[in-house]
C-alpha cells in the first residue's frame, strides 16, 4: 500500500516526512488538525529536523496555536522545539523534558483551539511518555506509536512495559467499543478505517507472541537439561532467532526490545491470556 499522507474528515492533515526506514514505514506522520473555519492550528508531531517537512507542516498549518508530542521518540519530536520557535508557540508533552513553555500535558486534559477539542488519553507501554488523542468531532484517534497504520510496533523495553501496553490497547479498546472512535490516524503508516478490528488484531498478535515466547522458553530450558548450555544473557536474542525467524534481520534489534518487555511481564505473572 502507497502512503503519501493526505487530508482526513474536516479537520486533519497529514504531512508524511521524508524518513522513510523500516522501523518508521513510509516515514513521520505529522498531524495539521484545525476547526472548520477556526484560525489557528494544532500540529502533533513535528517530526524530523528536515526544512523540507517543516516548511511544508507551516504551509498547512498556517497560524499554529500549539505543538503536541505522542511521545519523545526523536522521529517524532527532534523539530519540535525548532518548529514552535520558528512559528512562535508553545510545545506541550507528557515529559518535561520535550516541553517549550510551562504548559505540560497528561490523561484527561482537553486542548481547545477555536473550537477544535483535542481530549488526551494516557497510553503508556511503547515508551513510558506515549499519549493518545482524540477527536470526539471526528470519532478519530491518533495513536502516535502505540498503533501503527501498519504492522506492529515496539514495545522499546526497559522504558517500555508490556503491561502498560496491553492496558493502553484495553483502553483504545473500549473506546472503539463504545463508539467514541472509529478510526485510527497512527505515527506512521496509512489511516487505519476501523479501529474496532485493528484493536482486535492487536490484542490478539500480543496473546500469540506471548505464547510464541513461552514456548521458546521452555524449548530452550529443555535443550539446556539435555545438556545445551543456556546463557541468560543471550536469552533474549536466543527467542528473537525463534520467535522472530520469519522478520527481516534488521528488524531483529527492535523484536529484542519487545522480547524483553515480555520476559519481563511474563516474570511478573503477567494477566491471564
Amino acid at each position: 500500500m502507497t502512503w503519501s499522507g493526505g487530508s482526513f474528515g474536516s479537520r486533519a492533515v497529514c504531512v508524511l516526512a521524508d524518513n522513510a526506514s523500516p522501523m518508521t514505514l513510509d516515514g513521520t506522520n505529522t498531524w495539521v488538525l484545525r476547526e472548520p473555519g477556526g484560525s489557528r492550528s494544532v500540529v502533533v508531531d513535528p517530526g524530523p529536523s528536515s526544512p523540507a517537512h517543516l516548511d511544508a507542516v507551516r504551509a498547512a498549518a498556517e497560524d499554529v496555536a500549539v505543538v503536541l508530542l505522542t511521545h519523545h521518540h526523536l522521529d517524532h519530536s527532534a523539530a519540535a522545539r525548532e518548529f514552535a520557535e520558528s512559528v512562535g508557540c508553545g510545545v506541550r508533552a507528557l515529559d518535561p523534558a520535550y516541553r517549550l513553555g510551562s504548559e505540560g500535558l497528561g490523561a484527561g486534559d482537553v486542548v481547545a483551539v477555536d473550537g477544535l477539542e483535542v481530549h488526551v488519553v494516557a497510553t503508556p507501554g511503547h515508551t513510558a511518555d506515549s499519549l493518545s488523542f482524540v477527536l470526539p468531532a471526528e470519532r478519530a484517534v491518533l495513536t502516535g506509536d502505540t498503533v501503527l497504520g501498519r504492522g506492529t510496533t515496539v514495545v522499546a523495553h526497559p522504558d517500555g512495559s508490556l503491561g502498560a501496553y496491553l492496558e493502553s490497547l484495553d483502553r483504545l479498546h473500549a473506546l472503539a467499543a463504545a463508539h467514541e472512535i472509529e478510526t485510527i490516524w497512527p505515527g506512521h503508516g496509512p489511516v487505519i478505517a476501523d479501529a474496532l478490528p485493528a484493536l482486535d488484531q492487536y490484542l490478539a498478535h500480543r496473546q500469540q507472541r506471548l505464547e510464541q515466547v513461552r514456548d521458546a522458553l521452555r524449548s530452550l530450558h529443555a535443550a539446556a537439561r539435555d545438556g545445551v548450555p543456556l546463557d541468560h544473557d543471550q536469552l533474549p536474542r536466543r527467542i528473537v532467532e525463534i520467535v522472530y525467524a520469519d522478520v527481516d534481520e534488521v528488524l531483529w534489534p527492535a523484536a529484542e526490545l519487545s522480547v524483553r518487555a515480555q520476559l519481563a511481564y511474563l516474570s511478573g505473572g503477567g494477566r491471564n491470556l
